[in-house]
């Protein structure tokens, strides 16, 4: 794997971006690119001639990793995420604080810290939404999907919150609050007409809206 410092944060940064699109299922394009880092679109269509050209990437409407891209990203993911679980877990921070602060962790961590903390954190497999951690020997769970398709009246649990939430301001204090962690069990009460879900889990009722509820993944 690359070292830290190795390339400029930057391309660590959309490296990382591409990475995540690509789990979630979200078109790689410079449109998508430009709203999850929130930069502008000669912004990103500058950027993507940069990486291009270290390597790093493939393509302009098609945007894919190269085989180097896709180590350096899923580093970036790997310390981003294994930050993310030492700051839940052992510093007690709340996830949107973590999210935040693993976002600049991820650029610094050398080889040696990782290995401490993945021993300190007994090895874990996901982030604390339940996204993989790069690496881990995580296996995938090939009957999810989304909460959206449960209906009223079924059980259901979290079992994981996409990355595209983690973007949508507020939404993971929310969903920390709401108790809607993987793991927890709840049961869906009611299905508004605009396609709002309320849910009871872990003693709360609280509404649902879809694009929540879509990136919300259960078993199916």
């Amino acid at each position: 794997m690359p070292n830290p410092g190795e390339h400029h944060p930057a391309f660590e940064e959309y490296c990382e971006c591409i990475f995540e699109l690509q789990e979630d299922d979200v078109d790689v394009i410079q449109a998508r690119i430009a709203e999850r880092l929130q930069v502008s679109r000669p912004a990103v269509s500058e950027m993507m001639k940069r990486l291009e050209a270290e390597g790093l990437i493939t393509g302009d409407k098609a945007i894919a990793l190269t085989a180097e891209g896709e180590r350096l990203a899923e580093q970036v993911v790997r310390r981003h995420r294994l930050a993310e679980r030492f700051l839940t877990d052992v510093l007690k921070l709340s996830w949107a604080e973590a999210h935040h602060e693993a976002g600049r962790w991820e650029h610094v961590i050398s080889d040696s810290v990782e290995q401490a903390m993945v021993e300190l954190l007994g090895d874990p497999t996901t982030c604390p939404h339940g996204n993989p951690i790069p690496g881990s020997g995580y296996e995938a769970r090939p009957d999810s999907g989304p909460l959206s398709k449960i209906a009223v009246g079924d059980a259901f649990t979290v079992r994981r919150i996409t990355e595209e939430l983690e973007f949508e301001p507020g939404l993971l204090e929310f969903l920390e609050a709401s108790a809607i962690q993987p793991g927890n069990v709840g049961t869906v009460t009611a299905l508004s007409p605009d396609g709002t879900l309320t849910v009871e889990i872990e003693g709360h009722h609280v509404g649902v809206g879809s694009f929540a509820s879509e990136r919300i993944l259960v078993p199916a």
